[in-house]
C-alpha cells in the first residue's frame, strides 16, 4: 500500500541531503544501490558530447515521493561519471530555476516530480513564483535547451481548473492512473517501424519483460505528435481493466519542443529499472538527445 508523505523536507535541506548520498568510498561508488547499478551502466556514451554538458536533475515531490528516487540519482550520477556524457547536478533548490541561474544548464530532468514541485505552501508569493518557474522553464526549453523526464514527472503540472498547464503539453500527458502496479508483470515493446532509431536499436526489436508500473495517460496526450520509442505490449503484459478505448499505452518518446528537445520514459517506479541494462542505455539515449549531442529522429 503507497503511504503518502505527510511531510515535506525543506528544500534547503533536502538539496543540502543530495550530495552525501552519493560519492566515492575506498574507490568504490556510494550511493543507494551504488553495487547494483555500477556494472550495468552503459560502457560509454552514445555520442561524443560537443562541449561539457551539465544536466540538473530535480527531484522535489509535493505528492507521492517514490522510494526509487534515491536510487535513480544514484544512477544518474554514476551515469554521467562513468559514461562521460554530463555531469549530474543533483539538487531540488528551486533557486536554479531563476532566470538568471537556470541557462547554466543543458538540459534538465525531472526524476519522479510529483504534484507542483514548483510550489512552497506558506510562502505569501507562492503561486506567483511557481508560475515564474514554470515560465522560465518553458523559456529554457524552446530557446534550444533540452528537458526530460522519468516515471511521475507525467504526475506533475497536471490540468486542473479547466487549464491545461505548457508542462503538460510538453512532456505529451497527464497521469490518469496506473493499472499495472509496481508488482505488475508487464512487456515493453520497441514501437513499429522504430526499431533501429538510435535510442533504442540496441534491443535489436526485441522487447523487455520485467515488474514495473505503468502509467495510463490522459489529455493532451497525443502518440501522432512525438517520436514514439516503447509502448506497452497488452497482449503480453497483466490484464487490465482500461480507461482508454484506443489501448495506446506508450513508454517511451522524444519531440521537439520549440527550438529545444524532450525525451520522456515513464519507468521509473521501480528501484530495478535503474540497474536494467538495456533500460539504462534508454535513459542515456534519451539524456543525450535532450542535451543536444545525440541527433536522432524526432518530431
Amino acid at each position: 500500500m503507497k503511504q503518502r508523505l505527510s511531510i515535506i523536507f525543506p528544500i534547503a535541506l533536502a538539496a543540502a541531503m543530495v550530495p552525501l548520498a552519493i560519492g566515492q568510498k575506498d574507490g568504490k561508488p556510494k550511493g543507494k544501490n551504488a553495487d547494483k547499478i555500477a556494472p550495468s551502466l552503459p560502457g560509454k556514451a552514445f555520442a561524443e558530447p560537443k562541449k561539457k554538458r551539465k544536466l540538473l536533475v530535480f527531484s522535489r515531490t509535493t505528492g507521492f515521493r517514490h522510494g526509487s528516487i534515491a536510487t535513480g540519482l544514484t544512477a544518474m550520477k554514476m551515469m554521467g561519471e562513468k559514461t562521460g556524457a554530463f555531469e549530474a547536478i543533483l539538487s531540488d533548490d528551486l533557486n536554479n530555476f531563476e532566470s538568471d541561474k537556470i541557462n547554466q544548464f543543458d538540459a534538465i530532468l525531472f526524476l519522479n516530480t510529483t504534484g507542483d514541485p514548483f510550489m512552497e505552501k506558506g510562502k505569501p508569493d507562492a503561486k506567483t513564483r511557481s508560475e515564474r518557474l514554470q515560465k522560465n522553464l518553458q523559456d529554457f526549453v524552446k530557446s534550444g535547451k533540452g528537458f526530460a523526464g522519468f516515471h511521475s514527472a507525467t504526475d506533475t503540472l497536471k490540468p486542473g481548473g479547466g487549464k491545461t498547464p505548457e508542462y503538460s503539453k510538453m512532456i505529451n500527458g497527464a497521469f490518469d492512473g496506473h493499472p499495472w502496479g509496481g508488482g505488475s508483470n508487464v512487456t515493453i515493446a520497441v514501437e513499429k517501424g522504430q526499431e533501429k532509431h538510435p535510442i533504442v536499436a540496441h534491443l535489436d526489436g526485441k522487447s523487455m519483460s520485467f515488474k514495473e508500473e505503468i502509467y495510463q495517460l490522459r489529455d493532451p496526450y497525443d502518440s501522432s505528435k512525438v517520436q514514439m520509442l516503447l509502448r506497452l505490449d497488452l497482449e503480453r503484459s497483466d490484464k487490465k481493466n482500461l480507461k482508454r478505448a484506443d489501448r495506446d499505452y506508450g513508454v517511451a518518446w522524444v519531440r521537439k519542443w520549440g527550438e529545444g528537445r524532450v525525451f520522456y520514459c515513464s519507468l521509473g517506479h521501480n528501484d530495478a529499472m535503474y540497474w536494467h541494462p538495456e533500460v539504462l542505455k534508454v535513459y542515456l539515449g534519451g539524456l543525450q538527445y535532450a542535451l543536444g549531442d545525440f541527433d536522432v529522429p524526432s518530431k
